[in-house]
Formats: C-alpha cells, structure tokens, sequence
C-alpha cells in the first residue's frame, strides 16, 4: 500500500480525523497507521468503501484498530455527525466533485470542533498567464491521451482537466471557506 506522509498534519493522540471522498482509502488508513488517533472515512461510493473495509482489515487486525476507524457512506453537503465531532478534516481531490461547494463547507464547518482544521488537498490554477497556457494545452491534449494510453481511460482523464478548469481558484476557494464560518484559512 502507498503510504502518504501525515506527521505535516500534527495529529495528536486521541485526536478524532474525519477524510471526506476517501474513496478507496488510501490517506485515511494511511494517517490511522501512523498516529494515535480515531480515523472515520466517508465517501458517496459503496463499492469504494468496501475496497477501504478490506484493505482495513488486511492491515488492521485488532479490535482496538475496528472500535476507533469507521466508514460511512455520507454526502459532503449534509454530514450525518454531531456538531463539534472532529479535530481534523482532510478531503483529497475530492471538493472539486461536490456540487454544492459552500453547503459542504458549512456542513464540515458544523462538524469540525472549535480550533480543529480543515485541510483541503486540490488541484487550482496556475498562478501566470503562460503557465496557465501550458497547463491547458496539456491537460486538454495530452493528459487524455495519456490516460487512454495507460489506463484505457481517456474520458475520466478528459473529466479530471474539465473538473479542475470548472474548480474555484486559490482565492476564491479561500473566500468560499472563510464564508463558510473557517478562520485562519491559508493556501
């Protein structure tokens, strides 16, 4: 299993993560090995969740590990969690998907405690006109075909480029989780 680094997120022992689109599991089992810490993942995708049950449970085999990781299928717009339930919450790649990008953020808002962090992985749009450019000649025209090429999937790759064009920029995301109650908010 690809493991992603999680000691930038400054867990804490007991702290409770929440990964929202963990689809099948990867960042969520991944800061659950290597902190001390409740890990729930959530996605919209069954079929997603059970690959994360058994790669769980490939790797975890306690009962301790089963009483503090958890899955839910949930929708982002309307977390089915008590208010002030968790002290992290990641979403990778995955805001770009939400079709109701402020609902959600108020719906992570409610259930993020006080002082707890949002930390959003994405993708955004260069920062220079050239770069900009470049990066849609690419996206548009070679990432597809790439995508055809080693995966027999041009069209999912066509939609990542499309997704990413449609996604709000830096700013605009920052204003959109500062509206949505956050404080503190960076890129």
């Amino acid at each position: 299993m690809q493991t992603v680094d999680f000691k930038h997120i400054e867990l804490s022992d007991g702290d409770k993560l929440l990964d929202l689109g963990c689809g099948e599991g990867r960042h969520v089992i991944a800061a659950y090995l290597e902190k001390n810490i409740q890990a729930v993942g959530v996605d919209l995708g069954f079929n997603d969740l059970k690959t994360t049950a058994d790669k769980f449970n490939e790797f975890c085999q306690s009962e301790v590990a089963e009483k503090s990781f958890g899955l839910s299928v949930a929708n982002a717009l309307s977390l089915p969690f008590d208010d002030n339930t968790f002290d992290v919450i990641t979403i990778a790649f995955g805001l770009r998907n939400v079709t109701d990008k402020e609902m959600a953020l108020r719906s992570m808002n409610r259930v993020l405690k006080p002082g707890g962090r949002l930390l959003v992985l994405e993708f955004s749009k260069p920062p220079s006109q050239l770069l900009s450019k470049i990066y849609d000649r690419y996206s548009f025209s070679i990432l597809p075909k790439l995508g055809q090429l080693f995966a027999k999937d041009g069209d999912s790759y066509q939609y990542l480029a499309e997704s990413i064009r449609m996604h709000p920029d830096q700013e605009t995301l920052k204003g959109m989780v500062e509206n949505a109650g956050f404080s503190n908010c960076d890129y």
